[in-house]
């Protein structure tokens, strides 16, 4: 099979599955494996390779997500992965390492692709923007159908605040806030991306949007938001979109 496999590179975990492009979804079983600690760049082109080495049948190229800003295959930033990735061509090592094409790209700019081929954005025109609430928030904008990249928008600073440090998934839970009080933030932080961009649709994503009927409605905007719908398999399907174009 030509199929193209995803890696998804995460602080925690790392999960690879081959990528059925025809239809949007895995072509087999995805696996994962704990992410090295520290999570250098050889550390984990080790783990990536044993992963990929898991898929014989799949022979296509290889994509890959980072958290972090990734330029030309560089990464530039490295919140929460080791500080050794910054100035990294991940390109570069992971096509050496893998012994065939390898493309990285920012994790939520993966999971928008996914989303705008096969998900919740599918069919939409206009300025669409993906955040994913999660330890975090990694958005994506997507401006009829072309993505934008690298946007980070979890990071904008809002009431002297980083946005993030208020309004992600993980706060919710550190701070035992109720979906009232969370998604009161989360209308402080969409209105401000609203005024900014003037977007014609949110879909929210990360590991969250499975909870949507529990927070969404609360959310006060006039911007139609809606749930994402691949949830935790967009950045392997995105990546494997991306490095197949």
């Amino acid at each position: 099979m030509t199929h193209p496999i995803g890696i998804d590179f995460g602080g925690s975990g790392i999960k690879a599955a081959p990528v059925d492009l025809s239809v949007g979804d895995f072509a087999s079983d995805r696996q994962r494996i704990d992410t090295p600690q520290p999570s250098t760049p050889d550390a984990v082109a080790d783990v990536m390779v044993e992963l990929v080495g898991r898929f014989p049948e799949a022979t296509g190229p290889v994509g890959v997500t980072v958290p972090g800003v990734v330029r030309n295959g560089v990464v530039h930033s490295a919140a929460n992965i080791d500080k050794a990735w910054l100035g990294t061509d991940a390109d570069a090592l992971l096509t050496k390492r893998l012994g065939r094409d390898v493309h990285v790209v920012n994790d939520a700019d993966a999971a928008g692709v996914a989303e705008l081929r096969y998900g919740a954005a599918k069919g939409r025109s206009g300025l669409v923007i993906l955040t994913t609430l999660g330890t975090g928030i990694g958005s994506a904008l997507l401006y009829n159908g072309v993505l934008v990249p690298n946007s980070e928008l979890g990071h904008l600073e809002i009431g002297g605040h980083v946005a993030e440090k208020r309004a992600a998934a993980s706060i919710k839970t550190n701070e035992d806030l109720s979906w009232e009080e969370w998604a009161g933030r989360l209308t402080t932080y969409y209105r401000t991306l609203e005024k900014l961009f003037s977007p014609d649709l949110f879909v929210v994503g990360g590991g969250v949007s499975k909870d949507a009927a529990k927070f969404l409605h609360l959310v006060d905007i006039e911007t139609e938001i809606i749930p994402a719908t691949l949830r935790n398999r967009a950045g392997i399907i995105g990546a494997a979109v991306i490095t197949s174009e």
